[in-house]
């Protein structure tokens, strides 16, 4: 009988947290791990660059709540996954990040390959230590899920050193350690008291509401405080859809530019309900700039320091069962804070889209055609660049996570692997990537990820040549723009190579026709769309200057 390998032990404690996939690429240091995954119920999903796969797990961790799983190899390859690490750790998405390493040995000493990867991973990941010996094995991959997963999640990460992974395991060592339900603390009455009498003597109440939220599975109860007290309800890029956009109390989503909050009436508000807001969003000084709002707080963890964000009360806890006490608390005091306008006038032109017959195509016709032929559920998943100010602007939203978006870190590349994640998880829905042309190429090789797995995810190519985001802002700063252009291959063509329908449109109407085929498809396929940002993001002159960056 071969005699058990601490890599062995390893992936029985991952079957034991309930490890459905590891992404990743394997090296010749993790010999002894992809041979035990091979022998395990955890499917081990090669990809075509460490990010990719990373942005796979990122993407896991944020649809079920359970720490997606990613693999790199030593040097390089953990190397590569540390911008989609970045991104789960801004993002506040569970992700357990492997990496192989040289044998303990060869540590104290230049070598080949050898970098001090905890020091490199250390500030992106809420905590990340080195498997020294077979023994700690069970302890160590049970924190690194329970400190990935716990409010508010993240990343951590986890160096697999080649010769401890190939060692035996003692015969007294320890199995597999039993995951048990994270608990949340729930505020005192005392404090619950205090909230409810802030909103209910509040004059003009406005509720914001973020990624916290979304995490909770909060929807249905920040619906009902809505209806039960009438206070509006303002959503940030990433809490999209907590509210169904048709709803009356909905003001949209907040934060692209500096009038956002006035139009949703946060300029008149004396009362501001932050839930599961997070401040890496977007900062609380454009929509609390003169410090003076009364603050109450609703989230998982205390609020962060900042001399524009200092609450009155706090209430940490289970953010849904907050919500619903609040609600029975405030219910019979109406409210009617938050205005419409900047709902009106984004949902207006988004509206008027339809009419829009201009090719190449401007945004909003081809964000009105994308939601007319997606479900309440589908999802689409916005790459980074200025095609996701417009989504996260214009799109509406019915449910949350369906619309996504990477705006803590975000980093470009983020959209295909992601969607072939969520296609994984999700596979009844039917799942849309937006991409800058930009963007697209820098994971363009998980095609044949996509083709492999069979995730018929359908990639719409925003194409315009440039970096259309820093366009925009140059030519907004200097009255002109450079070091921006660039070419392109025929994406059809590289499309096909990887075994995905593509097609090109060439008018309007080819978009939806293209579009809708594609849905019906069994296989991933890419949609060249010539994009005409000329329009400019800015709907209103109202809306003032872009705040997207400048947090």
């Amino acid at each position: 009988m071969t005699a058990r390998r601490t890599s062995d032990l390893f992936v029985e404690c991952l079957e034991a947290e309930g490890v459905r996939y590891v992404f990743g690429i394997p090296g010749e240091e993790t010999l002894d791990l992809n041979e035990s995954l091979a022998h395990s119920s955890v499917s081990f999903v090669p990809v075509r660059h460490e990010q990719g796969g990373a942005y796979m797990a990122d993407m896991y961790g944020r649809l079920t709540g359970r720490a997606g799983v990613c693999l790199g190899t030593l040097g390089p390859g953990a190397l590569n996954l540390t911008t989609a690490v970045a991104d789960a750790f801004l993002d506040r998405a569970p992700l357990v990040a492997l990496t192989g390493q040289a044998d303990l040995e060869r540590m104290h000493k230049e070598s080949h390959q050898f970098i001090d990867l905890i020091s490199v991973l250390r500030p992106l990941t809420k905590w990340n230590t080195r498997v020294s010996r077979p023994e700690i094995v069970p302890e160590v991959v049970r924190k690194a899920f329970k400190v990935a997963e716990t409010e508010k999640p993240g990343a951590t990460h986890l160096e697999l050193p080649e010769d401890v992974m190939g060692m035996e395991i003692p015969p007294d060592a320890i199995g597999p350690l039993p995951r048990r339900r994270i608990v949340r603390a729930e505020p005192g009455a005392r404090e619950l008291l205090k909230a409810a009498d802030v909103i209910r003597n509040a004059i003009n109440p406005v509720a914001l509401a973020g990624n916290g939220a979304v995490r909770a599975g909060a929807a249905p109860a920040l619906r009902e405080f809505s209806r039960a007290t009438g206070i509006a309800v303002a959503e940030t890029f990433m809490g999209k859809g907590l509210l169904d956009s048709q709803d009356p109390k909905a003001l949209g989503a907040v934060g692209l530019q500096s009038r956002d909050y006035a139009m949703a009436g946060f300029e008149d508000a004396d009362v501001v309900i932050a839930i599961g807001y997070d401040l890496v969003e977007h900062a609380p000084r454009h929509w609390n700039p003169a410090g003076d709002k009364t603050i109450v707080v609703i989230d998982s963890v205390a609020a962060e320091i900042d001399q524009n964000f200092t609450p009155e009360v706090e209430l940490v806890g289970d953010i849904y069962h907050v919500l619903t006490r609040l609600a029975e608390e405030c219910r019979d005091v109406p409210h009617s804070g938050g205005s419409a306008r900047l709902r009106d006038l984004v949902l207006g032109r988004f509206e008027q889209a339809r009419e829009d017959d201009a090719f190449p195509m401007q945004p909003p016709r081809v964000l009105w055609e994308i939601r007319q032929a997606l479900g309440r559920e589908d999802m689409l998943i916005s790459d980074v660049g200025l095609h996701k100010l417009w989504i996260a602007r214009m799109f509406p939203a019915h449910e949350p996570n369906t619309v996504l978006i990477a705006n803590g870190l975000a980093g470009m590349g983020f959209a295909l692997p992601s969607a072939i994640a969520a296609k994984l998880v999700h596979p009844a829905r039917r799942v849309v990537t937006v991409n800058g042309d930009g963007g697209f190429l820098m994971n363009v090789q998980e095609l044949e990820t996509a083709t492999r797995l069979g995730t018929p995810v359908v990639n719409v190519i925003w194409e315009n040549r440039q970096y259309g985001s820093i366009v925009w802002k140059q030519d907004q700063k200097f009255g002109a723009h450079f070091g921006t252009d660039f070419t392109n291959p025929d994406f059809v063509k590289l499309a096909e190579s990887f075994g995905c329908a593509a097609w090109r449109c060439e008018k309007v109407e080819d978009f939806s026709t293209h579009l809708r085929h594609a849905l019906t498809l069994e296989q991933p396929s890419v949609i060249v769309l010539p994009i005409d940002y000329s329009i400019d993001v800015q709907l209103s002159e109202e809306l003032g200057t872009d705040t997207v960056v400048r947090t």
